[in-house]
């Protein structure tokens, strides 16, 4: 995770900075940077774990490298050539369109991401209050939803956890858009969502429960228990999860009908979780062995389809 953010926080700068203050001497070379430039960024903004730095960091980017194309414009104009001159500056110039042609694609598969796939949706009431919230996995493309390389049913693990393929994880933020207290904290309560309330998104019946699993330390995670503490909902045709939950939070039982914003449980660090946060996914029913391997179904939550990086606003 350390490394995800320090390369989303510094590849960009890299990259803007390179075109501020080194730009191309030839007018093709400088265009072909500055887009393929404007690519990656766009992807990165699009697909990036946007917890630290936080969201709005993005947005900050995009306005330097504005002013980078400015800067290194007037640096270069008039230019001293169409076309790069000499081997080297060739070769600068393939490697950024290569870049560019990475970043157009990654930015095409998010922004189709953002639409659900065809067939059932489940509605749900958002399942937290008091507070706003983003999304870290959510929608329909792998580049902004890990969950879907469940997916694939070549790989035998993935196959007992098919219905979590359109999960969707969400912490909360502070006034400043920061999800914890410190970069990466080892202690769960650093975290805003730790202990958070969750209420149902959903009416229907109790049919399976886990508690007392132990809260993990920030970023060791429990692979024997996926779902750390948890709840499984049926409502309707669909059985919705809830994971990850505090220890000994729990407020329901198996056989226990719920209603819509009743509190279920607390957020927690338990189970398969590189730092706190609430997992909510829905599928159709599982196996007895296998309750998590249903088809799974992607969810709207109060009408809205979230992806990776969405805010919620919840009073």
């Amino acid at each position: 995770m350390l490394l995800i953010f320090a390369l989303q926080l510094f590849l960009p700068l890299l990259f803007v900075g390179w075109l501020c203050f080194v730009p191309p001497r030839g007018s093709l070379a400088f265009f072909a940077q500055a887009v393929a430039t404007s690519a990656a960024l766009l992807a990165v903004i699009l697909t990036g774990l946007w917890l630290f730095p936080p969201w709005w960091a993005s947005w900050v980017f995009a306005l330097l490298l504005l002013v980078a194309v400015l800067i290194g414009w007037r640096r270069r104009y008039p230019f001293e050539s169409r076309l790069p001159s000499g081997w080297l500056a060739w070769v600068f110039m393939t490697v950024f369109v290569g870049i560019g042609g990475w970043g157009a694609y990654q930015s095409v598969l998010a922004l189709a991401g953002r639409a659900s796939q065809p067939g059932t949706v489940v509605e749900l009431a958002f399942p937290l209050k008091s507070g706003t919230y983003q999304a870290v996995n959510g929608g329909s493309s792998l580049n902004v939803n890990a969950h879907l390389m469940t997916l694939d049913a070549s790989m035998a693990r993935f196959r007992a956890y098919r219905g979590q393929s359109y999960g969707v994880d969400i912490v909360k933020l502070n006034g400043w858009g920061l999800r914890a207290s410190g970069l990466l904290p080892s202690q769960p309560s650093a975290y805003n969502i730790y202990g958070e309330p969750v209420y149902a998104p959903c009416t229907g019946q109790v049919i399976a429960t886990q508690d007392g699993l132990p809260d993990m330390q920030v970023p060791q995670t429990d692979r024997e228990h996926m779902a750390g503490n948890h709840v499984l909902l049926r409502c309707k045709d669909a059985d919705v999860l809830m994971g990850h939950f505090k220890p000994g939070s729990l407020k329901v039982a198996v056989g226990q009908q719920v209603t819509v914003s009743q509190h279920i449980a607390n957020v927690g660090n338990s189970g398969n979780t590189g730092e706190p946060h609430l997992h909510v996914h829905a599928q159709q029913a599982g196996t007895a062995a296998a309750p998590f391997s249903g088809e799974p179904l992607p969810v709207r939550f109060d009408g809205r389809f979230l992806v990776r990086n969405a805010h919620v606003s919840s009073l």
